[in-house]
C-alpha cells in the first residue's frame, strides 16, 4: 500500500500550545524483568519480548511535539493487560520516581476484574503502590461474541480472560441479559475509593452501558477510543469504498447519545484508525473521521473530550490496533485534530487537548 498523499497531508495551521496524552501504555513482556518477577504472562503471548518504556516513549511523544512547539504538560497511563495489575502499578510508579526527566506519567488507571470478591481488598493495594497517581480502574469489556482472533471481530482479546462473558449484557440468551450483579457490586465501590472508571466496550454495549453508569452519578468515566465504532469503511485494503456500515454507525450514535446525557461521562478521541483503517490514506476516509471527531465533540462538549496518543509501539499499531499498516504520528495527530476542530474557540481547544484530561484525572 502506498503512504498517504499529499492531499491527505496536514496543512501548517498551528498546534495546540500544550497537550496531556489522556491514555497511552508501557510494557516489558520479557519473561522476567530485572527483579525477576513477570506480570505480563498473557500479554507475551500476544506479544512476546516486547518492551515499550518511557525512555521510548520520550523519543516518540515528547521530542517531536517539543521540537514542533508542542508542550508535553503530562500523561495517564493505562494499564495493559497484567495478570497482577497490583504489581503492575508498582512498575509504572517505580519508572516515575527513578526516570522523571523521562516519565511524563503524571495518572495510572490500573487494572482490576470489578467482579473478584476480592476486589476491594486489591484497590486498597492499588492505593498504596501509588498514593497519588492512582486516578482510576480499567477492565476491558468488549464483547460481541466468541473472541475469534485475527482482528475478526469487535471482541477484545482480553474478554478471553473470562471466557467471553459480557459483564453488561450477561452471557446467555444472545446478550439480552442486564448487568452482571458481582460486576455493578465492584463498579460501585469506585466511588467509595475516589476512582473513575475507563470504559473500553463496543458501541452495541453502550446502552447497557449507559443503565449502569445512571444509577452512579458520582463515580466519572471516561469512554475509550471514541467508542470504538468498527471498520465503518471496511478494510483500508479497499480504499475505494464510500458509504459507511450504517448498522454500525447507527450502534454507534444511539450508544454515545445515551451516554452523553450523562453529564459525569468524558470520551476519549484516540485510536481514530480502528473506526477507519487508513484514515490518513484517502480524502474519503479523512472526511469520515473528521465527521466522528466533530459529531463526537458535539455531543459531549470541549470540557468532556480529551485527546490521546495511545501510543504503545508505534503509530500504526497505536492508531489502528492492528487494523492498518499506516498512522499519524503524535504531531500529525493533534495537526489534524487542531484542524478538524478549528471553528471551536482556542479556549475549547485548549480543554480538548489538555484541561479536560487534567480535570477529570485530577491532575493539579
Amino acid at each position: 500500500m502506498t503512504s498517504s498523499s499529499s492531499s491527505t497531508s496536514p496543512s501548517r495551521k498551528k498546534l495546540p500550545k500544550e497537550f496531556f496524552d489522556a491514555h497511552h501504555h508501557f510494557l516489558d513482556t520479557r519473561t522476567t524483568h530485572n527483579d525477576g518477577t513477570s506480570f505480563q504472562a498473557f500479554l507475551g503471548t500476544l506479544v512476546p519480548n516486547e518492551v515499550y518504556l518511557p525512555v521510548q516513549y520520550h523519543c516518540d511523544i515528547v521530542k517531536p511535539l517539543q521540537a514542533a512547539g508542542v508542550t508535553l504538560v503530562g500523561s495517564t497511563h493505562v494499564e495493559c493487560m497484567p495478570d497482577n495489575g497490583v504489581a503492575e502499578i508498582t512498575w509504572v510508579e517505580s519508572m516515575s520516581n527513578t526516570t522523571r526527566e523521562e516519565c511524563t506519567v503524571q495518572a495510572i488507571v490500573a487494572s482490576a476484574d470489578l467482579t473478584k470478591p476480592t476486589l476491594e481488598k486489591e484497590l486498597i493495594q492499588l492505593r498504596k503502590a501509588s498514593p497519588q497517581k492512582l486516578k482510576g480502574i480499567r477492565w476491558i469489556l468488549d464483547c460481541v461474541g466468541n473472541f475469534q482472533g485475527g482482528g475478526t471481530t469487535a471482541t477484545h482479546v482480553a474478554t478471553s480472560r473470562h471466557d467471553g462473558i459480557d459483564y453488561l449484557r450477561g452471557s446467555a440468551g444472545g446478550y439480552e441479559g442486564s448487568v452482571l450483579p458481582e460486576f455493578e457490586r465492584g463498579f460501585a465501590l469506585l466511588e467509595q475509593h475516589g476512582l473513575s472508571f475507563d470504559l473500553q466496550c463496543a458501541p452495541v454495549q453502550l446502552p447497557a452501558a449507559a443503565e449502569l453508569v445512571r444509577k452512579y452519578p458520582n463515580i466519572p468515566v471516561v469512554i475509550d477510543h471514541l467508542g470504538k465504532p468498527r471498520t465503518l469503511l471496511g478494510p483500508d485494503s479497499d480504499l475505494d469504498a464510500t458509504q459507511p456500515n450504517e448498522k454500525e454507525w447507527n450502534d454507534w450514535r444511539v450508544g454515545m447519545k445515551a451516554m452523553a446525557a450523562l453529564p459525569n461521562v468524558y470520551v476519549k478521541i484516540s485510536m481514530l484508525g480502528y473506526s477507519v483503517p487508513g484514515w490518513i490514506r484517502t480524502p474519503t476516509r479523512m472526511a469520515l473521521i473528521k465527521q466522528l471527531v466533530t459529531e463526537t465533540v458535539t455531543l459531549f462538549g470541549p470540557q468532556r473530550c480529551m485527546v490521546a496518543t495511545n501510543f504503545w509501539k508505534n503509530a500504526a499499531l497505536s492508531d489502528s490496533d492492528g487494523l492498518s499498516d499506516v498512522g499519524p504520528d503524535a504531531v500529525q495527530l493533534l495537526r489534524w485534530l487542531n484542524e478538524f476542530l478549528i471553528e471551536y474557540s482556542e479556549e475549547d481547544r485548549h480543554a480538548i487537548f489538555c484541561g479536560t484530561a487534567k480535570a477529570f484525572y485530577k491532575v493539579n
